[in-house]
């Protein structure tokens, strides 16, 4: 088993690293990019640094893999996080060099295509997190969801429990990066629909592993940062979320299906279903036409949990994926799942 550890936090006044593992998109919509640094400084009290491809388009897995490099052995540097993410950082796995990372363990935070480095830094023992880029939490037009700063600020600076609360108000809908009008109020928001719980008779604690689904259906057929010891995940927690390219209810299905026919999914004690992005720049759903993809995904996810883990706790409708707020979640730390209690709790 990965011995798996916390290190150490950053306080007000350090410095932290902004890399762009994936995409250099920050080269590209400078506005949301620069609004998430201002907010680094001003209302974390961090110091942003910058790599060299964290604002170049089309940067080289190789250029990319530096930068993590000199992040991670910076001894100045106390925590590092993303711009944003992508669709390539699978490409830049092969390049890093474990033991450089594991000897100088910082707090990771990133998402999505981020999944891969989550997932790499479990596998090297350091606990990571899950959520909070700095374009897109950080970046928010108006302020950033007081539900995502709150968690931020507690995983950043803080260690211990930290429990989780369903977002009053959320949203899915995005505006133009490229108009500069986005920027001149927050977003529209929604009512909070609260957390569906499925077999919630059940207390289930244990370190947690997953991130985007679609991520996860690379890091699985390229055979990179899945553990062939299965043992690895017993009792852990399962963090599964979709992001804006929409996945159909079939292709969840399927990947839940190929994780269960691997012997992976059932090793799991709980899972934690972030709540589901219905609506994209390239499909702009309707309302109804939302409510139906939502259920469609949530359907899946049952027919596939049927068959491999039935009888595990599920909770549907987690804010911590590609809708905002955003929770930012241990990835490898801790997590605790009371059904009876109707209650989340990670450790930070």
């Amino acid at each position: 088993m990965t011995t798996i550890s916390y290190a150490p936090k950053p306080s007000p006044g350090d410095l932290i690293a902004v890399i762009s593992p994936s995409a250099g998109l920050p080269g590209l919509f400078p506005r949301p990019y620069e609004l998430g640094l201002e907010r680094l400084r001003k209302e974390f009290g961090l110091e942003p640094v910058e790599y060299p491809a964290t604002r170049r388009t089309g940067s080289t897995p190789q250029e990319r893999a530096a930068d993590i490099h000199a992040a991670f052995a910076d001894p100045d540097i106390k925590a590092v996080i993303a711009s944003i993410g992508g669709d390539d950082q699978i490409t830049v796995l092969p390049l890093l060099d474990r033991e450089l990372i594991r000897a100088n363990p910082k707090p990771f935070f990133g998402m999505s295509d981020n999944t891969n480095l989550l997932a790499y830094l479990r596998n090297t023992g350091i606990v990571a997190y899950h959520g909070a880029s700095v374009m897109v939490e950080l970046g928010r037009p108006g302020a950033m969801h007081p539900q995502t700063a709150d968690s931020l600020r507690a995983a950043l600076f803080t260690s211990g429990e930290y429990v989780l609360r369903p977002a009053e108000h959320w949203r899915d809908i995005d505006r133009d990066w490229a108009d500069p009008a986005t920027f001149d109020a927050e977003p529209e928001t929604r009512p909070g629909t609260g957390w569906t719980w499925r077999n919630a008779d059940q207390v289930v604690e244990g370190r947690s592993w997953g991130g985007c689904l679609e991520i996860l259906g690379m890091l699985l057929m390229a055979d990179r940062e899945i553990s062939h010891d299965l043992t690895e995940y017993d009792g852990g927690v399962l963090l599964l979320e979709t992001s804006e390219e929409l996945p159909s209810s079939d292709e969840v299905f399927r990947t839940l299906r190929n994780m269960g026919e691997r012997g992976l999914l059932q090793r799991f004690g709980a899972l934690l279903m972030g709540r589901p992005k219905t609506w994209s720049f390239e499909r702009p759903n309707s309302p109804e036409e939302a409510t139906r993809y939502a259920a469609g995904q949530r359907e899946a996810v049952v027919r596939a949990l049927e068959v491999y883990a039935p009888d595990i706790p599920v909770i549907f409708d987690v804010d911590f994926g590609h809708t905002d707020p955003q929770l930012v979640i241990p990835y490898g730390g801790t997590i605790r799942v009371d059904g009876p209690a109707r209650r989340i709790t990670v450790t930070y």
